[in-house]
């Protein structure tokens, strides 16, 4: 089975992952990585915002399996349009990671004022710009290993917890923000694993490794996300778990890019219709919370 994954030493591990929890649950098969180079790879120096957002590092990618070339496609979910291709099948989330924001360099609280705190993210931004407006911001991009190692020029840069866990760099964390502090972006800490639909042999063997709680919570989120406008780009953010109870709980987020103006709701309800609480929440933050003002303000 083929596997095909972004060549960053990240996305190597992510794909080698899934291909030894193939391995464990089919002793039989066997998996060769096919590496693909991304938009989001070839402009390292465009902020992801400028080149559209979500799908800069997934586009390339889904087109291997698209194309015959691969079999499934390895994701960080939080790279994934919350609207799934033609002709693809988001067929696993396997166990996720740490969703949590990482800040190296400073604890947020040991921020001086006027600190110049480096993210690419404006989902980050804002949230940051919110709790603490002195804070001045600078673009990073790159992969972990570039960033930590520019992470000096900074009082702080901000990085996903999940990237440093998975290559053996927690330790460089100085703070990790929880989730009522900075909400995660949409799948954050999560994978996605993509095949062609109508592939019925690899889409159960893909679900045979899928986390159903993750699943749960990524489902919410992308709801969330398809319902607020996958296309919005304002700073938007999504963190849902589900229990062993059934039970799910989602936060939500919409911002507008300076952090002057931020919602935030949470909703709960069956995580088994994880997707109709995701898009009940948004519906909170543009009808109730005024997110749908916010929006035709800026013209999306």
């Amino acid at each position: 089975m083929r596997i095909a994954t972004r060549g960053s030493e990240l996305a190597r591990w992510q794909a080698t992952f899934v291909a030894e929890r193939l391995g464990a649950v089919d002793p039989d098969v066997t998996i060769e990585l096919v590496y693909v180079e991304t938009a989001g790879d070839r402009h390292v120096d465009v902020p992801v915002w400028e080149m559209g957002g979500q799908g800069v590092f997934v586009k390339e990618v889904q087109a291997a399996v698209l194309e015959g070339r691969a079999d499934m496609a390895v994701h960080s979910a939080k790279d994934l349009p919350s609207i799934t291709a033609p002709g693809l099948l988001l067929a696993s989330v396997p166990v996720r990671e740490d969703p949590r924001d990482a800040l190296v360099g400073s604890t947020l609280a040991g921020l001086p004022p006027g600190a110049r705190v480096a993210t690419g993210s404006v989902r980050r931004r804002a949230q940051l710009a919110w709790q603490r407006p002195d804070l001045t911001f600078a673009s990073l991009r790159g992969n972990i290993p570039t960033r930590i190692a520019k992470a000096s020029g900074f009082d702080a840069i901000v990085v996903a917890m999940a990237a440093l866990v998975r290559l053996g760099l927690a330790a460089k964390a100085t703070e990790a923000l929880e989730p009522d502090v900075l909400i995660p972006q949409v799948g954050q800490g999560a994978l996605a694993v993509e095949c062609r639909a109508g592939d019925d042999q690899t889409a159960d063997r893909l679900r045979r490794i899928e986390d159903a709680s993750a699943r749960r919570a990524v489902d919410a989120e992308r709801a969330f996300l398809a319902r607020l406008g996958g296309g919005c780009d304002l700073p938007v953010a999504a963190y849902a778990t589900a229990n062993r109870l059934g039970g799910l709980t989602i936060d939500g987020m919409l911002a507008s890019l300076d952090g002057r103006i931020l919602l935030r709701d949470r909703a709960e309800g069956d995580s088994e219709r994880g997707a109709a609480v995701g898009a009940a929440l948004a519906e909170s933050l543009l009808f109730d919370a005024g997110g749908s003002a916010l929006l035709h303000d800026l013209g999306q």
